[in-house]
């Protein structure tokens, strides 16, 4: 299998949360490993490579796009990143953050010559109104640094510590130890777990192992253990108390898991709208080409005609500098004319490429588009109230504004909870024990110890299941600030930061009608001047066969001959301009009604798996 072949085929799961190597037990202190990343363009690319040309039609330009286009590879990772919050949150963990930036598609090319410009306006389509911009992007959602009551930390903590001790001790009397000089010997090892829950509860339970011997001759149990078993359980009341506070965080990851999975839809939303503006803009281009060439032939047949009356006597001598400076200036506009075709291609090779024009190939070949402009329908343009209804439902950003306003009300609970006291509830158990051997040092006439404590670990470990020396108590702690300032003022800021949210949210609205209007209107406006251009164009035709009739008969003068083939040409242009621009505000309308994916039938799983099921269109022989 080749490169391309071989990166096609792990596409599917490439973008998956990645899990360490391992097995259960040991998989969770390993690393993880990000799969590298992914620069070999898809087989789709070189399939439309014959013969020093790319022949390309629209739906191969947008299924090479889905495949191969950076904005859209980089945009990938979004919804893992939410994933992996996710983990984080669950974990007790603060948030991160997902990314919410959604880049602009490459503009195409501006180019200005004599007559108007080529084909085709100019201008990426940008990303759709009230969605971040540009290359780097806050977070949705999201807080890295948090206000309000602490989330306990999730995940059980497993602890144990072992020591080994001498001590020596000089004794001012012997009463108690029977020597001058006690020496102690100790070994410990203690084993323990911690856990917290949602609900504002903690426990830790403790089991100390302790092993003891010593030179103390009164001492009737002498080596011996001493064990214990430590249960102590925790239970917030107040400050910190119940689910709601405690998984805010968990909830708001799953409200950015929402966002990641959005912001990426809006990035091949936007990614879509500029590779078929860039496509219309390439055809247009290369209708203006022909325009320009037709305009030179014609330029030039006057040319040849005017010199043959020069030289037969039937024209003046300054007739041909005229038409020699109408020569140039056609061969002028078809330099710009070819000129900009050959960086229109570049840009629209950059853009389904993910090395760019780095391959030779690639960089040298020829695109040759084989889709046409397509001329403008009966298009129902004047309900205006159903296309904002539309945009008002479908746009991503819209949704995304709505699951961020919802998470900021789920994130105030943790400022709401931190006005109340703290007081918690405490119970602690603890059972003891002790057995060990006949001390060998006891003094002749000693009392001997209790045969209920002689034994070996066993011993001591059925004292303290049978509960024979328990511990326990309950209490409370309670604490209350007197003016309580902070938590005040954290939680007044986040209500105001909701209700900024909240009229944010109203201006996007109203953005967004305003924006489904504009273009709207831009499409009416639009092709109004394309049916202006084509009755230009077709004026501007005859007036040229005119003005051609009476230069034959005398009638008329080469400069007034010379100025309609200018119009003509500059009108030609004018249609082809027209009928891009036209294209390119109906993609604005689809955009900003959040209907482009639809009308282009793009499927949202096959951009995130990198990989088009479109059938590469037939080419031509």
């Amino acid at each position: 299998m080749s490169p391309a072949g071989l990166a096609q085929g792990v596409t599917q799961d490439r973008y998956a949360v990645p899990q360490p190597p391992g097995n259960l037990l040991l998989r969770h202190y390993r690393q993880a490993e990000v799969a590298p990343v992914n620069l070999q363009n898809s087989n789709r690319l070189d399939s439309l490579l014959r013969g020093g040309k790319i022949y390309l039609s629209l739906e191969d330009c947008i299924a090479i796009a889905l495949e191969n286009n950076l904005d859209i590879e980089l945009s990938r990772y979004t919804p893992q990143l939410a994933q992996v919050d996710l983990m984080r949150a669950q974990s007790g963990g603060l948030l991160r953050g997902v990314p919410t930036a959604v880049r602009a598609s490459a503009n195409s090319v501006q180019s200005q010559v004599t007559g108007g410009a080529t084909g085709g306006a100019g201008g990426g389509a940008s990303a759709v109104q009230g969605g971040a911009g540009g290359d780097s992007g806050g977070v949705g959602g999201a807080v890295i640094t948090q206000t309000g009551v602490a989330i306990p930390t999730l995940d059980g903590t497993f602890f144990s510590s072992a020591t080994m001790g001498h001590r020596s001790s000089p004794q001012s009397n012997t009463i108690t130890t029977g020597t001058t000089a006690l020496a102690f010997d100790s070994r410990q090892l203690n084993l323990g777990y911690q856990q917290n829950f949602l609900t504002g509860t903690s426990f830790t339970y403790v089991w100390n192992n302790s092993y003891f011997s010593s030179n103390n001759r009164n001492s009737q149990i002498n080596p011996g253990w001493n064990p214990n078993m430590q249960l102590q359980i925790s239970q917030k009341l107040l400050q910190g108390f119940g689910l709601a506070v405690n998984n805010r965080n968990i909830r708001v990851a799953k409200n950015n898991i929402r966002v990641g999975d959005l912001t990426f839809k809006q990035q091949v939303m936007t990614t879509v709208a500029g590779v078929v503006n860039l496509y219309w803009d390439l055809v247009s281009f290369n209708e203006d080409l022909k325009v320009k060439r037709k305009a030179l032939e014609v330029a030039e047949k006057f040319y040849s005609d005017n010199k043959k009356q020069v030289e037969i006597g039937t024209l003046a001598p300054i007739e041909i500098v005229r038409a020699e400076a109408r020569v140039a200036q056609a061969q002028q506009d078809l330099t710009n004319s070819e000129t900009a075709l050959l960086q229109q291609e570049t840009i629209i090779k950059n853009a389904l490429s993910r090395t760019g024009v780095s391959s030779p190939s690639l960089a040298e070949a020829r695109v040759a588009p084989t889709d046409t402009l397509a001329q403008p329908g009966n298009d129902q343009l004047d309900k205006l109230k159903d296309a904002i209804e539309l945009a008002l439902q479908s746009r991503p950003d819209l949704e995304q504004t709505r699951i961020n306003l919802e998470s900021n009300r789920i994130a105030v609970s943790g400022s709401k909870s931190q006005l109340l006291p703290s007081l918690d509830v405490q119970a602690s158990f603890q059972n003891n024990s002790l057995a060990g051997s006949v001390n060998s040092l006891l003094p002749p006439g000693a009392a001997s110890a209790d045969a209920f404590f002689l034994g070996g670990y066993g011993t001591a470990l059925s004292q303290i299941f049978r509960r024979n020396f328990p511990d326990y108590s309950i209490g409370f702690n309670l604490s209350i600030p007197v003016r309580n300032r902070t938590a005040q003022a954290d939680y007044v800021r986040d209500q105001i930061s909701i209700r900024q949210a909240e009229l944010n949210q109203q201006r996007q609205i109203n953005d967004i009608r305003v924006n489904v209007q504009n273009a709207l209107i831009a499409v009416i406006q639009a092709k109004a001047r394309y049916e202006s251009a084509v009755k230009e164009r077709r004026l501007q035709v005859q007036t040229l066969d005119a003005e051609n009739k009476k230069y034959a008969l005398g009638a008329s003068t080469a400069f007034q001959v010379v100025s309609t083939q200018r119009d003509l040409a500059q009108a030609q242009s004018g249609e082809v301009s027209a009928l891009a621009n036209y294209s390119r505000a109906r993609v604005q309308l689809d955009l900003q009604t959040a209907q482009i994916l639809t009308k282009y039938k793009v499927e949202i799983a096959e951009a995130k798996a990198g990989k088009s099921s479109r059938p590469i269109q037939a080419q031509p022989n």
